[in-house]
Formats: structure tokens, C-alpha cells, sequence
């Protein structure tokens, strides 16, 4: 075990997104302290270039490893498409993206071969998920759609609309019509909505989140590591910093969370 052991894992996402895999973190991991950070002045993500979404996690994980972090979770599948390679080239602690983990989850749960990828605009434009797929089986039929405006009804609280159905049945019905029987969640806010997208998808279809494999790849890295926190409280202590304005992100992750939290502003 190394002094490293005792520092904090790092967390990045646009937003709340990510909340997802800090919640899967903490269920696997209790004694663990964390850090996260969502850049909520400038998400949506998707949307932007790659170099851009790449200049704003490389500045994140700089501050990150300001916080003595001991890794980094890059817990949003537009910067993990954008640069997974270009962060861990930058950076002598190892970081995790999310696209490998869902990867491997989705080719374990489907039976046809026919497996579905949403994600943001960035995410399905790098075709990361589909060249990570294909490399791995080479049969697999894919269908991939942007569904941008998900990110937006989570980001705003609007998941139990009647809006927020219509944009999924636009969105989700060509997955039906295709017949998958696996849909991958590529980007960490649409487990937030899985109750609806699953409504619309219908029951056969397996809805795969990364956050449980990200969570166990986090665990395996530690353990072949020796970077597990040796302190076994149960309160190890978790710290969230935000890009924006940290009031509705304060609202959202506690009512997510199930936890009264505190969000500070960092101006990057």
C-alpha cells in the first residue's frame, strides 16, 4: 500500500450525468472518499468539437489532480469518445473512460446480436461505441441515434413529462422497429430516464448501464493497485465542484443522491 491510498477518486462529467457512476462507485466501494466535478456552465458537451470537449476534461482532470486525487473517472461517453488515450497520455495516475464497460456488458446481455446505441451527438458521431463493438464481434448488427435532447430534459428536471415521452417515442422507435435486444445507455445521464426509455423500448429489450461495470473496473484497478483506502469509515467523505451556478445542481444530486450535498462554484 502506498500513501496514494488515502487520496480520493476523481470524477468528470458535463453535469449530473455522472452521479450515476459516483452513486455505483459508492455502492461498490462505501470506504472510498470522492471528488466530482461537472462542468454545468459549459454541457451540453455533445454538441461541441472534439478538441473542445477534449481542452475542458484535460482542464477538469488538471484540477482534479490539484484536489491529490489517486484516479480519474471520466464519467461521460462525449469526452471519453473525444480523448480517453489523449488523458491517460497526460496524466501518472490511470483514468477510466465508460465506453469499454458498456461495451462489454452489452455483448455478454445480447442474444441476436442485435444491439442499439444512444448517446449525444459527439458520442455517436466518433462511432466509438460501434468501432469497439465491431472490433469485438464482428457479426454484430448496430444501430446507433443521437438523442441530444435527453441530456436536456435531465439537466432541467423535466424526466415525468408528457414532453419528455413524445421526444422518447421520436427518439427510441427505430430501435423497435429494428428489433434489438440490447440498448446501450451511452451517456450517463440517460439512466436518469431508463424507467422511460425502457417504457418505450419495451420489456425484452436489455438496457445497459456502465456505471456498474465502470464501478467494478474502478475496483479491479485498485485492488491489482493496493490503492484502497485503508481507513474503513463510513463516512469517508465526498466533495462536489461545479463550473456553473451550483444551486440546481445542489437540488438535483440531493434529490438523486437521497443525501443533503453541497456544490462549489470553480471558475476553470
Amino acid at each position: 500500500m502506498t500513501a496514494s491510498a488515502y487520496k480520493a477518486i476523481g470524477i468528470l462529467d458535463s453535469g449530473v450525468g455522472g452521479l450515476t457512476v459516483f452513486q455505483e462507485i459508492i455502492r461498490q466501494l462505501p470506504h472510498e472518499k470522492i471528488i466530482y466535478f461537472g462542468d454545468t456552465a459549459r454541457m451540453p458537451y455533445g454538441p461541441r468539437p472534439d478538441e473542445e470537449v477534449r481542452r475542458f476534461a484535460l482542464q477538469i482532470i488538471d484540477f482534479l489532480r490539484n484536489q491529490e486525487v489517486k484516479m480519474v473517472v471520466v464519467a461521460c461517453n462525449t469526452a471519453t469518445a473525444a480523448g480517453l488515450s489523449h488523458y491517460r497520455a497526460h496524466c501518472d495516475i490511470p483514468v477510466v473512460g465508460v465506453i469499454e464497460p458498456g461495451v462489454r456488458a452489452a455483448l455478454t446481455y445480447t442474444r441476436s446480436g442485435r444491439i442499439g446505441v444512444i448517446g449525444t451527438a459527439g458520442t455517436i458521431r466518433s462511432s466509438a461505441y460501434q468501432k469497439a463493438l465491431q472490433e469485438a464481434r464482428p457479426d454484430v448488427h448496430i444501430i446507433a441515434k443521437a438523442c441530444p435532447l435527453f441530456v436536456l430534459l435531465v439537466e432541467n428536471d423535466l424526466v415525468h413529462t408528457p414532453e419528455a415521452e413524445q421526444v422518447a417515442e421520436v427518439y427510441l422507435a427505430p430501435f423497435r422497429e429494428a428489433a434489438v435486444d440490447t440498448l446501450i445507455l451511452g451517456c450517463t445521464h440517460y439512466p436518469l430516464m431508463s424507467d422511460l426509455i425502457q417504457s418505450t423500448v419495451g420489456p425484452q429489450v436489455q438496457l445497459v448501464n456502465s456505471a456498474e461495470e465502470i464501478a467494478r473496473e474502478v475496483k479491479d484497478i485498485l485492488d491489482k493497485q493496493g490503492l484502497h483506502n485503508p481507513l474503513k469509515c463510513s463516512d469517508p467523505g465526498y466533495r462536489f465542484f461545479v463550473s456553473g451556478n451550483p444551486h440546481s445542481f445542489k437540488e438535483i444530486a440531493s434529490k438523486m443522491l437521497r443525501r443533503h450535498i453541497e456544490a462549489y462554484q470553480v471558475l476553470l
